[in-house]
């Protein structure tokens, strides 16, 4: 993928018709965009988008014109109002066919020393599930696409799971598959668990399948940063605006003894060195644990990051560095994306 935010909407329109005849979505807990960045590139129309994080907010309508993201938090939010918000807007037009979106992962994700299954933030997950089902009830959407880590398959989140699945089944025929980001042209090895809904009044024969991979070779962190410019190293005085060669090529400036040496110790989260001819681990990155550089001198920019992801060369994420660490931590690969959402247009459209 090589197109940015808004020439991949544009393009996305100009192959599939106006967006008032593209299949229309709303995506909850978008994000940087990146998931939405794929189903735009396969040729749906996101007409409502929402996030807590303000900044996760910025960057989606930076990058994906017509403001159409919203600050939103969906726990304290009820699906009725949700609604009102998205579909019931003046200007709205058309129906809903679709929802997208990732709930925030930290009750199960492995990077969370502290996980439960009882985390508060689980309960996102259900939230997700009473909106998808309302929607259906008000709009008769005809799919939705669950995302989240795979540690939620945990034996310990065993209940917590069932209790998901029957309630995203009441209208849906559910499906599930894990699937590794590497398999897809992805520069990373970054598993993911996801379900996808079909509509239970949808009548297709077959079945609805995930995309397989068709990558043999996979792409490695030297094909995506390799004779990258030095970043700029943060302070407060920096201004993304005015950093070289791309706005968010800028890092933590390396103050441990081991980045003089570019030796880094085994184990542990906090010094993982890259290979140059492997592809990344998983970008999901906690405080000071964005990987080391294969050079071994300093760790990634926010940029090189984004590259490992998978995004566009000129999409900006905005915010703080620690915002946008989070921002790129949390995003769906674009490529992924796209190839999920090829697989429920061919399907349903």
């Amino acid at each position: 993928m090589s197109k940015n935010g808004s020439e991949c909407l544009q393009w996305a329109r100009s192959e599939s018709g106006p967006a008032s005849q593209q299949p229309k979505l709303v995506s909850l807990f978008c994000g940087a965009g990146g998931l939405d960045l794929g189903f735009i590139d396969a040729g749906f129309d996101v007409a409502f988008a929402a996030d807590h994080d303000r900044y996760a907010v910025e960057t989606y309508n930076h990058n994906h014109p017509g403001q159409r993201a919203s600050k939103v938090d969906l726990l304290e939010t009820s699906p009725e109002e949700l609604y009102r918000r998205s579909v019931l807007e003046p200007g709205f037009e058309g129906a809903i066919h679709g929802i997208i979106g990732g709930p925030p992962c930290q009750g199960f994700s492995r990077a969370n020393t502290g996980r439960c299954h009882s985390d508060p933030r689980n309960q996102l997950a259900v939230k997700y599930a009473e909106i998808v089902n309302y929607f259906y009830k008000k709009s008769k959407i005809k799919f939705f696409l669950f995302e989240n880590v795979p540690e939620i398959l945990a034996k310990k989140n065993v209940d917590f799971l069932e209790m998901l699945r029957a309630s995203l089944s009441k209208n849906f025929i559910i499906y599930e598959e894990e699937i590794n980001s590497s398999g897809f042209g992805v520069a990373q090895h970054r598993k993911r668990y996801f379900i996808a809904g079909i509509s239970k009044d949808v009548k297709k024969t077959g079945i609805f399948t995930f995309p397989e991979a068709k990558v043999k070779t996979f792409r490695t962190v030297e094909d995506e940063i390799f004779g990258f410019p030095q970043p700029v190293y943060y302070s407060r005085e920096n201004i993304s605006d005015a950093i070289p060669f791309h706005p968010n090529h800028w890092t933590m400036k390396p103050k441990s003894k081991r980045f003089l040496t570019g030796e880094m110790p085994a184990g542990g989260r906090s010094f993982i060195k890259l290979d140059w001819k492997r592809p990344s681990r998983t970008v999901a990155y906690g405080n000071r644990e964005i990987h080391v550089h294969p050079d071994g001198h300093r760790r990634l920019s926010i940029y090189e990051a984004m590259k490992l992801q998978g995004f566009p060369d000129s999409y900006r994420l905005m915010g703080t560095l620690s915002a946008q660490v989070k921002q790129i931590s949390n995003a769906v690969p674009p490529p992924v994306a796209a190839a999920l959402a090829k697989c429920f247009k061919e399907f349903l459209f």
